[in-house]
């Protein structure tokens, strides 16, 4: 058994779907299936089911995921102990982050670390924010990037900025461009395309609406996309004039900026990226430089508060 069919199976299994988990990893989806294959074959145990096209995860594999996700933790900590001993010329730094941070903030970040600490190895997952949760409580990465509220037991939350929601609509939407749109009339005359459940995002829209006394169920949820680019795709295509989205401010701009979308007056609460890390787990030395040379945030506002 490898480290690398370790991280393979944490990432089939947490995803539930090999070309999702591939494209996290940088493999091929045919490279993913057969370190499973080989996996399975070696110990003789089914850790998948394979239906059609699909995979789920079955009652061997869950019970083996947990003692992956720690044999993972462990290993990246005997990795980073040796690195911190030669300094920071070398060593791994394993962060994750939910889609909108990832895209949007986290890519000038790295590229400066990189420039200052280039022997550092960085690895970027990205999820939405319960998997990006669940990866720093296993130990698989040492740092998360979520948005919205997330509380666990396990990790320490640190408050980054805030983020500002925007619903978002083809232009032919018949309430794109009104004002004072009531709550009622947006929830009734539109289908709504929103991310998977998990994603903060779409936590962050359906806990606003609850507030407002309107139940998520209520919404009339043409279709589900894992990625916020998907999600804008869907409604700026043919024959989507009644639906709308929930995405950052900051990912709607371009498309905003050349009218091939347009908001909904709807006011929506700000929302908050926040920082993960495990309680109980030593933070690398990479990991505190990493934090320490991180640029301040930049809300969609315009805005920036230091990290």
């Amino acid at each position: 058994m490898t480290f690398e069919q370790l991280q393979i199976f944490i990432a089939v299994a947490e995803r539930e779907h090999l070309t999702r988990a591939a494209e996290a990893l940088h493999l091929t989806p045919s490279a993913v299936s057969s370190a499973l294959r080989k996996l399975e074959d070696h110990y003789n145990v089914q850790l998948f089911d394979r239906v059609g096209r699909g995979l789920s995860i079955t009652a061997e594999g869950r019970l083996f995921l947990d003692e992956a996700r720690a044999a993972v933790g462990r290993m990246r900590s005997a990795e980073n102990f040796l690195g911190e001993l030669g300094g920071l010329e070398r060593g791994a730094l394993s962060l994750a982050a939910s889609q909108t941070i990832a895209n949007n903030w986290l890519p000038e970040v790295l590229m400066r670390f990189h420039a200052r600490f280039p022997g550092i190895r960085t690895s970027l997952t990205i999820g939405n924010t319960a998997s990006v949760a669940r990866a720093v409580e296993g130990g698989s990465v040492e740092v998360g990037y979520v948005e919205g509220a997330f509380e666990s037991p396990y990790l320490h939350r640190r408050h980054l900025t805030e983020d500002t929601l925007l619903v978002v609509a083809n232009p032919a939407h018949r309430l794109a461009g009104r004002s004072d749109v009531r709550t009622e009339e947006l929830v009734a005359t539109t289908g709504w395309v929103l991310r998977e459940e998990g994603s903060g995002t779409r936590s962050a829209f359906e806990d606003a609406l609850e507030k407002l006394g309107y139940s998520p169920a209520s919404l009339r949820i043409v279709m589900e996309f894992p990625s916020n680019e998907a999600v804008l795709s869907a409604v700026r295509a043919e024959g989507a004039e009644d639906v709308a989205t929930v995405v950052s401010g900051a990912v709607a701009a371009p498309w905003l900026a050349v009218d091939a979308l347009r908001t909904i007056d709807f006011d929506l609460p700000s929302r908050s990226f926040a920082l993960l890390h495990h309680k109980e787990r030593h933070l690398s030395k990479a990991a505190r430089a990493f934090l320490e040379l991180s640029a301040p945030f930049k809300d969609s506002a315009g805005g920036s508060r230091p990290i």
